[in-house]
């Protein structure tokens, strides 16, 4: 594994290459990153790098955005088959059918989708400034917000906005269990609830926070609690420990009762395949012009208001 990381150090010089990850990336992948952060955090860092080359360590729509903000540059994922359960839901045919169903509508699109809806998109939000974009829409506009309707739900009890929702979710949030959750807050009666906004209500109805990936790194390092229950995908654990080690952090099982609730797609970057994309620069982000422009503009939209 040592020899793995000093050879990916050694191809990131030679090939002028920088490392983006997501929080919920494999912890040795984590490691090894440039910068590493949520969806706003990675889209402002893809902006700003000087590197020639991207290699972006988390699903397609990712590095599809980070490929949009940097047409110039080569943007590498190392598996191309890291997909996003939530941007699988919404194919682009039947969301241009939705689309013009609700003329006159603001489009307010979740970043994890892919460019063809972003393209179609008036703006791209996260989970990070969701609510302070839905905010910027004057009040007569009507909103559709797409695609995960667990999120678009929770924003519209937090704005108070009436918007029409489209019907996706994510594979790994809509899992967590409830009676694990409740089985967890009897066990550690002094652990604060922290979960992200893509989870179904009845999980967000215990959480003492309820914010995007960063925001729950945020609150429990400055909490003075000493006791958390994480309901996201447990890659951030493995941050809010090296940030906060004298502290305990429970993940919230799903379903099925396991304790290792993990994006699949996520995880199918590994260090060997970081290191095969550092050699071979592929497999590449390419985009459609025309889309990637269309795609822009949302994006930049976002980045304005954020």
């Amino acid at each position: 594994m040592e020899e793995i990381v000093l050879e990916i150090n050694k191809l990131k010089k030679e090939k002028n290459a920088v490392i983006l990850a997501h929080y919920y990336q494999d912890p040795k992948i984590q490691d090894i990153a440039d910068f590493i952060g949520d969806s706003l955090a990675l889209a402002k860092a893809a902006q700003k790098v000087s590197e020639e080359v991207i290699i972006f360590c988390g699903v397609h729509f990712m590095a599809e955005t980070a490929k949009i903000l940097n047409p110039d540059k080569v943007v590498v994922i190392p598996d191309l088959k890291a997909g996003c359960s939530l941007a699988e839901s919404a194919p682009p045919d039947k969301f241009k059918e939705w689309v013009d169903n609700h003329p006159n509508h603001v489009i307010i699109s979740y970043i994890n989708c892919t460019a063809q809806i972003k393209a179609m998109s008036d703006i791209i939000c996260t989970s990070s400034n969701a609510e302070k974009i839905i905010r910027s829409v004057p009040e007569d506009k009507p909103i559709c917000f797409a695609p995960d309707r667990y999120l678009g739900s929770y924003l519209i009890k937090k704005t108070g906005r009436q918007m029409v929702l489209w019907n996706g979710s994510c594979e790994v949030h809509e899992t967590f269990s409830e009676k694990e959750l409740i089985s967890l807050q009897r066990k550690y009666p002094n652990a604060l609830v922290l979960a992200h906004p893509e989870c179904p209500e009845n999980i967000l109805h215990y959480a003492d926070y309820i914010g995007s990936t960063s925001g729950i790194i945020k609150f429990a390092t400055e909490n003075s609690n000493k006791e958390f229950i994480i309901a996201t995908e447990e890659g951030i654990i493995h941050q809010l420990k090296k940030l906060n080690p004298d502290k305990i952090f429970y993940p919230l099982p799903s379903i099925n009762g396991c304790l290792c609730n993990q994006c699949p797609h996520m995880r199918l970057n590994t260090l060997e395949k970081v290191l095969s994309a550092l050699e071979k620069l592929e497999p590449q982000i390419h985009l459609d012009e025309e889309i990637r422009l269309r795609a822009l503009r949302p994006l930049e939209k976002m980045l304005e208001l954020s």
